[in-house]
């Protein structure tokens, strides 16, 4: 239950957020937050790094954050991930992460951030699922 109400209480607060924002950068969140339910209804809303909205389904998949001309949306392992479509736009030559930078006005392909976001999901629960190798400092080779 624990995990329920702060699930909705983070919901709560990304809805405050939009209705805080009040102009195009809360529409185009709104609407982001819309996409990524329908990629996954399964998505868990959090609220985290000091009031970013992140959606997670068995790890982050990615945060929502809103700046003075951008939404961006930042995908925790989206190095890993194929971009066919050419979504990323930004943080290209980070090690782990990616981001599509949305700027006013700019219209998002929807069935591509759909994807993008499934795979990220798989990619996810992949990744959960696969044992870690722990390092007990012994040489394996004798």
């Amino acid at each position: 239950m624990k995990r329920q109400a702060a699930a909705e209480s983070a919901s709560a607060l990304i809805d405050e957020k939009i209705r805080k924002l009040g102009d195009w950068r809360g529409n185009m969140l709104a609407n982001v937050r819309r996409i990524v339910h329908e990629a996954d209804p399964d998505i868990v809303e959090e609220w985290k790094f000091m009031g970013t909205p992140v959606f997670s389904h068995s790890g982050i998949v990615c945060t929502g954050e809103t700046y003075k001309s951008i939404v961006k949306m930042t995908f925790a392992k989206g190095a890993a991930l194929k971009d066919p479509s050419g979504l990323f736009n930004s943080s290209l030559d980070a090690n782990v992460r990616r981001a599509i930078d949305i700027r006013e006005g700019e219209k998002i392909n929807e069935s591509a951030l759909i994807d993008l976001i499934r795979d990220a999901v798989a990619l996810n629960i992949v990744s959960k699922s696969k044992p870690k190798l722990r390092d007990t400092g012994r040489n394996p080779s004798g």
